[in-house]
């Protein structure tokens, strides 16, 4: 089992985190990469690499052959999978394993008896690990379903056996509605997992997601490392973690902890893998819900409270190493969070977002885990999460401020992320008080949730960080002449005027005092006047006095087509505000602006699913016309305006790029 090249199959930031691991122990890694990762941070750090094939996973990262060929290739001893992709895919590590390779994980029969929500259940049951009631037979029959149901009661879900993610699962709240959320949830297993088995289980409408780090080495060592909160949930996909769990009773905590090394013993298992839960809070009871057999997405934060390196000992159990901790060996200190990043926008049912990243400033003295860096592309092809900001402290009050204080400082341009939610969530008083659940959002945020604005003390900071990135102080006015031309309407010399892209009228800035950027005045347009002293620009550093009260904020002042954009750090979190100078707003008005309302154009790359219309029909606005898959979620694009579709620009299967125009409407004014 020795090995010094180990091939990395996957990508983005996990393939980062792996090659550290690696390095740490003096292996070589090996990148694989399809088309569309080519210039990606991974690739150009790895001691060598391979592209697999096109953008499309089918082709690249789901390709075991290649992965097979790219070890040959490279002469790499080992395999390991990361997470996704083909972490849990039995036939690749049995193929890994066939090929003489060293797979870094479980054997392919624990991946695959863990696979199967119906046998991992049931192998839990043999083990004495509490699981939810429901049916897990093999019967999959209509009538069998239907009264295995009635028997149940509910509420209760229907899951697909093979799934994951939320894929093929569906709440019944009614008894009436169960022959339907069967059958939907069988035609979406068999489509996403190609198994349509499913089971029933009881639904706890207000229950968290608990889940215990289980590792083992092959000389039937197991242990554990603590467990996992996982409750901050949308759509059955974890946006915050934190270890360990807060507010379990301590001897429902050791339950959990040893049910997870008996499942882990009774299997055989070896590397890393995480135990999940159900724990219903109302009963005081806990469910085991599946067992991952791979590196968890949320492993920093169990490395954060043990000081553990998981990759590292990975590596070592796939050389051979047997465990050189014991379970009292393994100490926990203090509260670790990890927030995920995402490139998609939350005030835009979370629409993904695509582009080039222009403006990478994230928060220093924290660990951030990421893929992307100042210029990367972030494409349609794969998941939206980018990166993984973690924080420690010694208690759970502190782990929150810091993670709150780390995204206030994290400016990121070209891509929207969501760290303006996730900041809101920290924020949120149900949070802190643990009151929320893997259901709660709608609870937490009961009409929706908007990003917040910018308040006109942050806007007139925004305007002066601009002007001073314009106009330096200390500038003679030979040095400032340009800027001043472009933003000064004659007449009003030490003047300049900044348009928010939101509102026509504009922010008006002077300066007075005895040298220039002394003393700024940002007069709002409804006459309001935010003034300070002493204010300078200084990197990406805005500083001064306001009323003798001094004031420090993160400003990154940049360019973006057709105006600037100031990252500002405020009181509510990073935000970013649009402006352009007087230069600006005529181009704009010359253009005529952003285009015309009767075209349907695409917000993101991707690839169209559906087009809902055909030459000559009669829509209303907000009925969809295309479906568009971008980041693996299906966007349904509405009509913005109601009309008469008269040109279409695109069929199902086209790959096409942001800002592509879609469909033509007459608007209706116009019929």
């Amino acid at each position: 089992m020795s090995f010094t090249r180990v091939l990395i199959a996957n990508r983005g930031e996990i393939a980062r985190r792996i090659q550290r691991g690696c390095r740490k122990l003096g292996l070589e890694s090996v990148a694989v990469f399809s088309e569309a990762d080519r210039d990606a941070p991974f690739v150009a750090e790895a001691d060598h690499a391979v592209c697999l094939g096109p953008s499309a996973p089918s082709e690249s990262y789901l390709n075991i052959e290649a992965i097979l060929d790219a070890a040959r290739a490279t002469g790499a001893g080992a395999v390991h999978p990361g997470y996704g992709f083909l972490s849990e895919n039995a036939d690749f590590a049995a193929a890994v394993e066939a090929a003489g390779l060293v797979f870094i994980g479980p054997s392919a029969a624990a991946i695959a008896r863990m696979g199967s929500k119906i046998e991992a259940k049931a192998a839990a049951e043999d083990a004495g690990v509490p699981v939810l009631p429901g049916y897990r037979g093999e019967d999959q029959s209509d009538a069998r379903l239907l009264e295995e149901a009635r028997m149940l009661g509910t509420p209760f879900l229907v899951k697909a056996s093979a799934g994951g993610g939320g894929r093929g699962m569906r709440l019944v709240s009614d008894l009436s509605g169960a022959s339907e959320a069967i059958a939907s949830a069988r035609a979406e297993a068999q489509g996403a997992f190609g198994d349509p088995a499913v089971f029933l289980e009881r639904y706890a409408p207000r229950a968290r997601h608990v889940e215990v780090q289980v590792f083992g080495d092959s000389h039937g060592n197991v242990l554990h490392l603590g467990d996992r909160d996982c409750s901050l949930q949308r759509n059955h996909q974890k946006l915050i973690e934190e270890a360990p769990a807060a507010d379990l009773p301590e001897a429902l905590r050791d339950e959990m902890r040893a049910a997870s090394v008996r499942l882990a013993q009774a299997i055989g298992y070896r590397s890393a893998g995480t135990v999940e839960y159900l724990y219903d809070p109302e009963r005081g009871e806990y469910y085991f819900l599946e067992m991952n057999t791979r590196l968890q997405v949320e492993h920093p934060v169990t490395e954060a409270i043990t000081g553990i390196d998981l990759v590292e000992w990975q590596l070592r159990i796939a050389r051979g190493e047997p465990l050189a901790l014991t379970q009292s060996d393994v100490q926990f200190e203090g509260h670790g969070i990890e927030i995920r990043i995402a490139a998609e926008n939350p005030g835009e049912n979370f629409r993904p977002e695509t582009g080039e990243i222009t403006l990478w400033a994230p928060p220093a003295d924290v660990r951030l885990d990421t893929g992307v860096e100042c210029g990367s592309v972030v494409g349609h092809h794969y998941d939206s999460m980018i990166a993984k900001l973690i924080v420690h402290a010694p208690d759970r009050a502190g782990a929150i401020r810091r993670a709150i204080t780390a995204i206030d400082a994290f400016a990121v341009g070209g891509v929207g992320l969501n760290l303006a939610y996730q900041r809101a969530l920290l924020a949120h008083p149900d949070f802190e008080a643990f009151r929320h659940h893997t259901s709660g959002l709608p609870e937490m945020f009961p009409g929706g949730w908007t990003e917040p604005s910018a308040d006109p003390r942050d806007m007139a900071f925004a305007a002066m960080a601009l002007h001073l990135r314009l106009v330096p102080a200390g500038a003679s006015p030979w040095e400032s002449l340009g800027s001043w031309r472009l933003t000064a309407p004659a007449g009003q010399p030490g003047a300049a005027f900044y348009w928010d892209t939101t509102n026509e009228a504009p922010i008006r800035v002077t300066e007075s005092g005895p040298g220039p950027g002394t003393v700024l005045a940002a007069v709002q347009p409804d006459g309001q006047t935010i003034t300070a002293e002493n204010v300078a620009l200084k990197g990406n550093r805005l500083s001064g006095r306001i009323d003798g009260v001094p004031f420090s904020r993160i400003a990154h002042v940049v360019r973006a087509p057709g105006h600037w954009r100031v990252h500002l750090q405020t009181p509510a979190g990073m935000t970013a505000t649009d402006l352009r100078t007087l230069e600006d707003q005529h181009l704009q008005r010359a253009t005529g602006g952003s285009g015309g309302a009767d075209m349907l154009s695409a917000p993101m790359p991707g690839a169209v699913a559906e087009v809902r219309v055909a030459l000559g029909d009669r829509v209303e606005a907000g009925d969809t016309l295309v479906v568009l898959e971008a980041m693996k979620l299906l966007q349904s694009l509405p009509a913005p305006v109601a009309g008469v579709v008269t040109e279409i620009y695109c069929a199902p299967d086209d790959t096409v790029a942001g800002h592509a125009p879609l469909i033509k409407l007459d608007p209706e004014e116009n019929t």
